[in-house]
């Protein structure tokens, strides 16, 4: 009765045996349950970091949501500030046009005063010029009183139409 099986048991049992006196399922079971222990330190700390991370990206969310707000409210001020800076160049185009056209206005009025000056005085030389003459003509008689009316009605002709000028 001692066959290869009996003997495969006999080494079976002492094999189980061995593993009792040296507490091997303990050591088993103790290893088991130090890895299920970090197993589940390590869901934990997956379970920790995934909150951590929602937080950091709902922070962040947040900080974009300010930033586009902030961005849109840089772009409105740019724009109000950039539609005064036109209306207030408009202003200036307007009133620097205003003065050109006051001061062109302001340079024909002084040549139009001028040219009525230079017709006027152009007009009193003819004028003394032909009075001059008429008086030569009336006064031919006697010479020397004829200068002297002459000369003298000749500066009142000049000095009446200077006064008029």
């Amino acid at each position: 009765m001692m066959t290869n099986s009996f003997w495969a048991l006999i080494a079976l049992i002492l094999f189980f045996a061995v593993l009792a006196y040296y507490q091997v399922p303990a050591m088993i079971k103790k290893s088991l349950h130090n890895r299920a222990e970090r197993i589940a330190q390590e869901l934990e700390e997956a379970r920790r970091l995934r909150e951590e991370a929602q937080q950091i990206l709902a922070e962040y969310q947040k900080k974009r949501f300010a930033a586009e707000q902030e961005a849109a409210e840089i772009i409105a001020s740019a724009r109000r500030q950039a539609e005064d800076i036109s209306a207030d160049i408009r202003q200036k185009t307007e009133d620097y046009i205003k003065r050109r056209s006051k001061a062109a206005e302001q340079r024909i009025a002084r040549a139009e005063g001028e040219a009525v000056a230079l017709i006027r005085a152009a007009a009193v030389d003819k004028a003394v010029v032909a009075a001059g003459k008429i008086m030569a003509e009336t006064i031919q008689s006697d010479k020397a009183e004829g200068e002297r009316l002459f000369r003298q009605s000749l500066l009142a002709a000049e000095a009446r139409l200077k006064k008029a000028v």
